[in-house]
């Protein structure tokens, strides 16, 4: 997914580790459903309970730091977040997100432009973030190519079952050559 997103901003600080986005003591919750319902809870404990499909998550820099545990990001996707826009992020967390389908994006200065339920419209292929509800715009880099491709397959993988067909089921690794 890299078309438009338009979503309700949820605003966070620096230095939001995994800890806080899913607190160690639910990680033996069954599901990831209800693991989602206490995402955030040490910063904003009614978020996992109030979050909507297509909001979108402002951070400042260092969003994701800490262990690398992969609900971190799959509670993200379980809550269907349209977006997640931090100042910066932490370089496994930033992957991991891009493998899960999840557009994630570097924007200097966003939560200096942003409140939580301002209105944001994300246009990742153009590198724009309007915050509608106070009729500002930031720009940032695009998304690469790369980056676009593993978001448009649904994550890595789509993006290696997309390959698989392409190329054939035969291929076992390697280039397929003889």
């Amino acid at each position: 997914m890299t078309g438009e997103v338009n979503g309700r901003a949820w605003v966070f600080g620096d230095d939001v580790d995994t800890d806080a986005i899913i607190p160690a003591r639910y990680l033996h919750l069954p599901s990831l459903e209800e693991m989602a319902g206490h995402a955030m809870e040490p910063l904003e404990p009614t978020f996992g309970s109030r979050a909507r499909p297509g909001d979108v998550i402002v951070a400042g820099v260092n969003f994701g730091s800490g262990s690398s545990r992969e609900f971190a990001v799959l509670v993200w996707k379980q809550l269907q977040v349209g977006a997640i826009l931090a100042e910066s992020f932490a370089r496994t967390f930033y992957r991991n997100a891009l493998n899960n389908g999840i557009l994630v994006l570097e924007v200097p200065g966003i939560t200096e432009h942003a409140a939580t339920g301002d209105q944001i419209e994300v246009q990742p292929q153009r590198g724009q973030i309007r915050n509608l509800t106070r009729g500002t715009t930031l720009k940032t880099s695009p998304l690469p190519d790369f980056a676009q491709q593993l978001l448009e397959a649904g994550g890595l993988k789509g993006f290696l079952l997309q390959l698989q067909e392409e190329h054939g089921s035969s291929t076992r690794g390697g280039s397929g050559r003889s």
